[in-house]
Order: structure tokens, then C-alpha cells, then sequence
């Protein structure tokens, strides 16, 4: 009875299947089952490929397996070394999470949902089965969860906090942009990648608060947090706290930069009741002189100073004015 290789009763999440027995006989029947194939394999390469359908093995349909036996020495039409990975080409969905930080190191905690499906079984099984040893659907999927981890994090380190968090979908399509590529140089298509929760910490929690609904901007909240960080630290130290606090919270919330000018004093118009300067010497609204005459004066009968003529001693000399 000749050999039968099969995959038997795949599960809906098996990704691939290596058959058990390495000894291979020429005649042997492959089955292969719709949305499988077959992948001979063997010394660490992938050589021939086979469909959906029954296939009776002979050196005619192993061109490339049969090419690499033929350069063995004592090699004869006994049975043969090779292992059958069985590979399933429907979409399956893998789950990812990690940790990340931002531009301005605020630390996230992302997870999502992305969806895949072998579209080179051949260079998949060279990359993955054979490069990363990966014989199981298990060992796939932990390979394929770091490479996605890993992406993430170097994508999400180029934004800052508002931007990860208000623009989630464009940052999603980015990142799934970036491991295309890749996914394609290892025999998988990656069909989409959703974020499914995002998240940091308290404090970066509060500062988000503040700059989505535009009440501060990041130097305001930046200063903030610092006023907060500064209180906690004075705090610790219950003799310097007050006096420490009273001057150092003041210099931490005013903005830098030149000082504002004292605001001008302002006088009303007798006449019009207009707000002006208190320097006018006429309102500019309704020209009514403001500055008073200037008083009457008279010398001083002693030292010859000019004194108003109000007044009763000299504020020079001390001389009674008459």
C-alpha cells in the first residue's frame, strides 16, 4: 500500500503542519486540501510546491528536490530524506500588545487585532519554518507578535502624545504601511491592523485632558506640572515648604520673556468725562485744558526765591511773607 501524506482535521487557527515522518517514498499519495499547500523542505530550504488536489510523487513533479538528490553522493531511487510542511492559505487573525512611549517619552500601552494570510508559501516557509524555526502555528504566531511589537514601538516614537491619541486611525494606517513591505519579503500578505486600545498614564492622562480641549498649551501645561512636581518636592520638607513655595511657584508660572510695562494712569475729562491720560495737558476728545494755570507768585522780601503768592513763609529761607 503506498505512503499517504496528509493533513488530517486542521483546526481554524493551524497557520501550518509539519508531517511526522522524514523518510519519503517515490510513489507516495500527497493529498492536499483546498486552501493548503504542500512544501517540500529540506537542509534548511524550501524546494517544490504543491496545490490542492492528489498527487502520486515521481522525480517528474520533484524537478527541484530531485535536481538536489541527484548531486548526493550514494543517492538511489530508495526512499528519501524531506520534510512536508503543510501550509494553510486562508486569513487568519493575530492579537499584539506592547508597551511604547512617545516624542516626549509619555509611556503608552497599546494592543489590537492584525489579519494576515500566506501569499508565497515557498518564501514563507524559507523565512519563517526554515530562518526562525518556527514548526508550529504557536512559533508563528509568537515570531509574527514581536516583529509587529517591535514596529510599533519604533512607529509610535516618531509622535507625540495629541497626535497618537486624536489622530489613532492615521497612525494605524502608517504603522500597517510600514510592515507591508516586510511582510511581503517573508511570503505574507498583511490584509489590515486595527489599534483596538490605547493608553498612559495618570499624569500624562491629565496633561492630554488639558491640551484636547485647548485650555492650555503644551508650555502652559509643561509649566504646570512643573508647579505640581515642585509643590510635591516641597512638601517633603515641612520647615522650607511655605517660604520655598512662596517664591519659587510665582517664577514657575509667569511666562518668560520681557516684562509688561506698568498699565498708564488715567484721569477723567471734567468736561466730556472721557477716560485720558493722566499726562494730557488737553483732552483729546473734547480739547478742554486740563493742567491748571500756573499759581500767582511773589519774592521772597529775605532771599529773593520765587514763592506762591499763598503762601505765609518762604520755604527757603523760613521769611514771613507779608
Amino acid at each position: 500500500m503506498p505512503q499517504v501524506i496528509e493533513w488530517k482535521n486542521p483546526g481554524p487557527e493551524d497557520i501550518l503542519w509539519r508531517y511526522p515522518n522524514e523518510e519519503i517514498t517515490w510513489g507516495a499519495q500527497l493529498i492536499v486540501h483546498e486552501y493548503e499547500v504542500a512544501v517540500f523542505f529540506r537542509d534548511g530550504k524550501a524546494y517544490d510546491v504543491f496545490g490542492p488536489g492528489r498527487h502520486t510523487l515521481t522525480t517528474l513533479n520533484l524537478p527541484l528536490l530531485t535536481g538536489l538528490l541527484s548531486r548526493i553522493a550514494g543517492y538511489s531511487e530508495k526512499p528519501f530524506k524531506a520534510t512536508v510542511i503543510f501550509v494553510s492559505t486562508k486569513v487568519f487573525a493575530g492579537k499584539y500588545g506592547t508597551r511604547a512611549q512617545t516624542t516626549e517619552l509619555a509611556p503608552l500601552q497599546v494592543h489590537g487585532t492584525f489579519w494576515f494570510k500566506v501569499e508565497n508559501p515557498q518564501l514563507f516557509v524559507n523565512e519563517v519554518v526554515g530562518g526562525q524555526k518556527a514548526y508550529t502555528t504557536g512559533d508563528v504566531n509568537d515570531f509574527l507578535r514581536g516583529f509587529l511589537n517591535e514596529k510599533i514601538i519604533d512607529e509610535l516614537s516618531h509622535y507625540d502624545l495629541l497626535t497618537v491619541f486624536t489622530r489613532l486611525d492615521e497612525t494605524s494606517m502608517i504603522v500597517k504601511n510600514t510592515i507591508l513591505d516586510y511582510f511581503r519579503r517573508i511570503g505574507l500578505e498583511l490584509t489590515d491592523l486595527r489599534f483596538e486600545g490605547i493608553d498612559t498614564t495618570p499624569e500624562y492622562r491629565e496633561r492630554l485632558f488639558w491640551l484636547r480641549t485647548g485650555r492650555a498649551t503644551p508650555e502652559q501645561v509643561l509649566r504646570m506640572e512643573t508647579v505640581k512636581k515642585a509643590a510635591e518636592e516641597l512638601g517633603k520638607s515641612p520647615g522650607a515648604a511655605l517660604g520655598a513655595g512662596m517664591v519659587l511657584i510665582p517664577q514657575v508660572m509667569t511666562p518668560t520673556g520681557p516684562a509688561a510695562a506698568p498699565a498708564a494712569a488715567l484721569v477723567i475729562c471734567p468736561k466730556c468725562n472721557a477716560k485720558i491720560p493722566a499726562t494730557s495737558k488737553f483732552c483729546p476728545e473734547c480739547g478742554t485744558q486740563l493742567t491748571p494755570p500756573a499759581a500767582e507768585t511773589t519774592k521772597c522780601p529775605k532771599c529773593g526765591k520765587s514763592v506762591p503768592s499763598t503762601s505765609k513763609f518762604c520755604p527757603e529761607c523760613g521769611e514771613k511773607i507779608q
